[in-house]
């Protein structure tokens, strides 16, 4: 019970302990930053594995190197005039693709431009299914005043959940060209979530500015692709966005967490130069049908400057990031992190597994090998947890909770495996009438004594000592008051004693004092002291009476009264028995 009880009470030390170290705000930020990496490790192996896979009707038009230097060499500048963008558009809605996106964002008007600028716009107003960007920042109105949007860019959302937008609001907006806000709904956010670590993970489904909620692009198209027509949504209780029979789990921060499905060029990559030469009637090796197809414009050349880091890679395009994204909505693909709390109830578990084999296994390497196997399936579970459900079991907390229990359950077996020896050795070497050291420590530290004292060439003394008519004491008050008598004489022995001094119950009514680098005349002055206490004090009897009791005892001294163990006890013999030839209640043997 007392075994119970101890790793109970060590358990709630450790789970309090734990729990105020990783309260830390420091620590839990580290410890996320860790668990984000083991993220990143899971899905580069479900990527390796081709757990997912992307999409075939997502096709990239990609602004590549070789496009950059194609309109560097053909238009003399960048960004391309924006006419050619209206007649690829015109070029593409002859095969009825399913959505164009413009990953890109059409700001300012350029002067000499304006007729370019207007075919742009009048694409947009021709057609439905074109979509394009801008930016939220909180750039100061120093630099720009902040713009009033029109009311049919936002989104109406009900937040039922805890989710406050506070990172994810913003005091201002770098608009688009005039004519196309005008022109068309078709208008999303490109706005990132980014890690501490600089990685992207998560993308954010809406945004907030001036108190509305304004979608994502890839949120935008996607609705588009799969028919919803409703501008009301809700985010329910659990932190779910919910899109009709889809629910997209956003984290506490507002972000929607990928799925990755590949390395960067996971897509179908088409460069836009091909385009550029098919619009103007050159000779292109472009060979591809965009029937029903989501097609994505983006840069992907490096002085573009349109590159981010991911799980899936340390160079991957911005505009993959938003086919992915659009992806992930299509196949109701996100990632849904499992709350923290259950993770730490997974972890105390997990904890409680492991305390409970250290505790019940003798074998430190079974045990270790044991609680290893415990939290290795627990690793499998979370990996395949993420193949096939696309949850986020955290890794890093049951591993700290495990690696805790199975240290302080070690700690605790050990004291109590100490604890349970110093029983045992007590019983072993106790009395347990008088708590005095009994016969056989007795002997074992006389000898021990005698050789100490021959290798050091000292002295040590012993005292024997027998309770005056005992055996009458007991027939006249009867045995319980005969042991009460013992135990309080046992522990007048004790109080007036060196704690270096070795009190021992001889046997019966006799008890014994060894006496370490004590010579003679100090040993009989003690065992005159002893003699006069217990004779001056009161014994209680267990009908509750007192009594006096008288005790005679006899000394020897190493080397003088013997060499040898038995030779100095029957030294002290003799002189306890002189003792009580001449009246008892003396010392005998005194010269």
């Amino acid at each position: 019970m007392f075994k119970k009880l101890s790793y109970a009470l060590g358990l709630v030390i450790f789970a309090v302990f734990a729990f105020l170290i990783l309260k830390s705000a420091n620590l839990s930020g580290f410890i996320d930053s860790i668990e984000n990496r083991t993220f990143d490790l899971r899905q580069s192996i479900l990527i390796n594995q081709g757990a997912k896979k992307a999409s075939e009707d997502i096709v990239i038009v990609a602004i590549d190197d070789a496009t950059y230097e194609y309109i560097l060499d053909n238009f003399g500048e960048w960004p391309l005039p924006r006419d050619m963008y209206a007649k690829i558009i015109n070029y593409l809605e002859k095969q009825s693709p399913r959505a164009i996106a413009f990953d890109l964002m059409f700001v300012k008007s350029l002067k000499s431009q304006n007729q370019a600028d207007e075919e742009l716009v009048n694409a947009f107003k021709k057609y439905s299914n074109i979509f394009t960007s801008m930016n939220f920042d909180n750039q100061s109105e120093d630099l720009r005043v902040p713009p009033e949007l029109p009311e049919k860019l936002t989104l109406k959302v009900e937040n039922k959940s805890k989710i406050d937008f506070s990172g994810l609001t913003f005091t201002n907006c770098r608009t688009i060209l005039e004519g196309i806000l005008n022109a068309t709904s078709n208008i999303g956010l490109i706005n990132v979530s980014r890690s501490d670590d600089g990685i992207l993970r998560t993308m954010p489904l809406v945004v907030k500015y001036k108190d509305d909620f304004y979608p994502q692009l890839a949120l935008k198209v996607s609705l588009n692709y799969l028919g919803e027509l409703s501008n009301t949504y809700e985010i329910d209780k659990r932190s779910n966005f919910v899109i009709a029979d889809k629910k997209i789990y956003l984290d506490r921060e507002g972000g929607a967490i990928l799925n990755w499905y590949g390395p960067a060029g996971t897509y179908t990559y088409i460069p836009m130069y091909q385009l550029i030469k098919a619009v103007n009637g050159q000779k292109t090796d472009l060979n591809y049908d965009f029937t029903n197809k989501i097609i994505y414009f983006g840069t992907t050349a490096a002085s573009l400057f349109d590159i981010k880091t991911v799980p899936a890679g340390k160079i991957y395009p911005g505009v993959e990031v938003q086919a992915t994204y659009v992806n992930n909505i299509i196949d109701n693909n996100f990632i849904r992190k499992v709350d923290r709390g259950y993770t730490i109830a997974l972890s105390i578990l997990l904890a409680l597994l492991i305390a409970s084999v250290v505790s019940r296994v003798n074998s430190a390497y079974t045990a270790s090998m044991v609680c290893f196997s415990s939290y290795f399936i627990y690793l499998m579970i979370a990996y395949y947890a993420m193949k096939y459900e696309n949850l986020w079991l955290e890794l890093v907390y049951p591993l700290i909770f495990s690696i805790f229990a199975f240290t302080c359950a070690y700690i605790i077996k050990y004291l109590i495996k100490s604890r349970d020896f110093e029983q045992q050795y007590k019983l072993a070497t106790t009395d347990g009438l008088t708590e005095l050291y009994n016969h056989r420590y007795f002997q074992e530290q006389i000898r021990m004594h005698v050789e100490n004292s021959k290798r050091y060439n000292s002295n040590f003394s012993l005292i024997i000592i027998d309770i005056d008519f005992f055996k009458k004491f007991n027939d006249n008050f009867g045995h319980q008051s005969g042991d009460a008598v013992l135990r309080q004489v046992a522990q007048t022995l004790k109080r007036n004693v060196r704690a270096t001094d070795i009190v021992c119950r001889y046997g019966g009514e006799e008890m014994s004092i060894i006496l370490p680098n004590t010579g003679k005349d100090v040993a009989v002055s003690t065992a005159q002291k002893i003699c006069e206490r217990v004779a001056q004090h009161k014994f209680k009897l267990a009908n509750g009476k007192d009594t006096n009791v008288t005790i005679s005892l006899g000394v020897s001294t190493f080397p003088f009264d013997g060499d040898t163990a038995s030779s100095l006890i029957d030294s002290a013999d003799k002189r306890l028995y002189e003792a009580k030839n001449n009246g008892r209640n003396q010392v005998g043997g005194i010269d």
